[in-house]
């Protein structure tokens, strides 16, 4: 895990995903699969097997799916834009909360990331990791008795923090309306954002609930 300082004050945390969450994902990676002649097809929840080539119609290899992440991913500050919101959003919610984002990506990627964030005026601190996010928000939150948040779009890590942190509020959240359409429905103890005006609304009642007892 490559990981900038963080230093959690006496605050609730909140834990955010990046990509389809703070920043802009499937749209902006649609646009440069274009730039590269191909394109993504809104057929299924992922993206191997719906990235075909517009002169074959083939679909891409899975390695190949990685190895276009890799240049995206290269090539970030050239696309990613902040998911409406989101900037005003937590800058309100960090005079409440201790912000810090987890992303799943390759470290190798995480300085081009974080200048990225500095750039959008998204300044809180960044984990760039392919392990299981549930461990890793354990191990930030520990033992503390204050409330927790864990934001994401994929399920698969919502509910790894369930498992491992299960007194975070988890929340669904995913930029791209087209996609968020083919994603599998949340189960119980999962609430469903629309946009950050909505989690926020969400985040808020949480941290009154547990001030209120």
């Amino acid at each position: 895990m490559t990981d900038d300082i963080v230093r959690l004050g006496q605050r609730p945390l909140i834990v955010s995903d990046v990509d389809e969450v703070v920043l802009e994902f499937l749209t902006p990676f649609k646009l440069f699969l274009e730039s590269r002649q191909l394109r993504l097809l809104p057929s299924s929840f992922r993206l191997t097997g719906n990235i075909v080539d517009l002169q074959s119609g083939e679909a891409a290899s899975e390695a190949t799916v990685k190895a276009l992440l890799d240049a995206f991913y290269d090539a970030q500050e050239r696309w990613q834009t902040p998911a409406a919101l989101v900037v005003k959003t937590l800058a309100e919610l960090s005079a409440e909360a201790d912000i810090v984002f987890l992303t799943a990506m390759p470290p190798r990627h995480a300085a081009r990331r974080r200048a990225l964030l500095d750039a959008l005026g998204l300044p809180y601190p960044l984990l760039a990791s392919e392990e299981p996010k549930g461990p890793l928000v354990k191990y930030l939150h520990g033992a503390r008795e204050l409330p927790a948040v864990f934001i994401d779009d994929i399920l698969r890590n919502l509910h790894s923090v369930r498992d491992h942190a299960p007194s975070c509020l988890l929340i669904n959240l995913m930029a791209n309306a087209e996609f968020r359409a083919l994603a599998p429905a949340p189960d119980v103890g999962i609430h469903v954002a629309a946009d950050w005006a909505e989690a926020a609304r969400l985040i808020r009642s949480h941290l009154r609930a547990a001030v209120n007892g």
